[in-house]
């Protein structure tokens, strides 16, 4: 089986904390999958044992059929874009919004190498794929959030990652911009040779169609995984939220709510 991700009962400590226990997963080649999980659930420790920053306590890692202990992190890593709303104030404000897109390329904060004029050409596609060419040649500091999530993703794919990891990428944005963002994200599955994603959120009503497969994260375990429309119904999450909910579906989306509450 051609596995992008494999985790064999990975387990992490620090010190006295056990912030993931026993995980098994399994993502396939053309699969896109939701991360659901409340804070502090082990989310973004999950996302560091996949980038190789964290090593597990014990248990099995294998991204990109490359087993951890067999293959040199630095390289496997440029295999994997992570866009993380984290990364918007470590860049350059004053950097004009395709050298930001452009730099994904060098793996740079900042652009210190003359692009090629492919470069540009890239550049542009990606932006364009992403809804936000419009922005070209505007400072990066003149941009809403929303707007340099877009950046970021384009970024990202500067450098033809195998694996696209959106880490939370709505967070912050009101109802209009989530929603802009989201259609981009959408549009992007749609293009050829399009990495998997991995879509990580605490909100289920922004896991699209698109993702077909959703992980159910809750204080460090694996809760429930599979095909999404299997995995979101009201029984599911309520058990998963340990409180009565109600899934309801609407344009194929999910939205909760607390059982009982108009």
């Amino acid at each position: 089986m051609n596995y992008v991700i494999e985790i064999e009962g990975v387990s992490w400590r620090r010190g006295e904390l056990q912030l993931l226990r026993d995980v098994n997963w399994q993502v396939r080649q053309g699969e896109h999958w939701a991360l659901l999980g409340l804070n502090g659930s082990g989310k973004t420790t999950l996302l560091n044992m996949i980038n190789g920053y964290y090593w597990p306590t014990t248990g099995k890692i294998s991204v990109l059929n490359h087993r951890f202990g067999e293959v040199d992190l630095r390289e496997l890593r440029q295999s994997i874009g992570w866009v993380s709303s984290s990364l918007q104030e470590k860049l350059y404000a004053t950097d004009k919004t395709q050298h930001v897109v452009i730099s994904g390329k060098f793996a740079t904060i900042g652009l210190y190498d003359k692009p090629a004029e492919e470069d540009y050409f890239r550049a542009r596609a990606f932006m364009r794929t992403l809804g936000c060419t419009h922005l070209w040649d505007r400072d990066y500091r003149t941009c809403s959030q929303g707007e340099k999530q877009k950046l970021l993703i384009a970024r990202a794919l500067m450098a033809d990652p195998q694996i696209l990891i959106l880490d939370e990428p709505c967070n912050g944005l009101d109802l209009f911009s989530r929603e802009r963002l989201l259609d981009s994200i959408h549009d992007l599955t749609l293009q050829p040779n399009t990495p998997t994603l991995i879509y990580v959120t605490h909100h289920t009503e922004e896991i699209l169609t698109v993702f077909s497969h959703t992980l159910l994260l809750r204080r460090g375990e694996v809760f429930r995984q599979g095909d999404t429309v299997q995995v979101m119904n009201s029984a599911t999450l309520s058990s998963f939220f340990e409180a009565p909910v109600t899934v309801e579906c609407h344009d194929r989306r999910y939205y909760v709510r607390l059982s009982g509450k108009e």
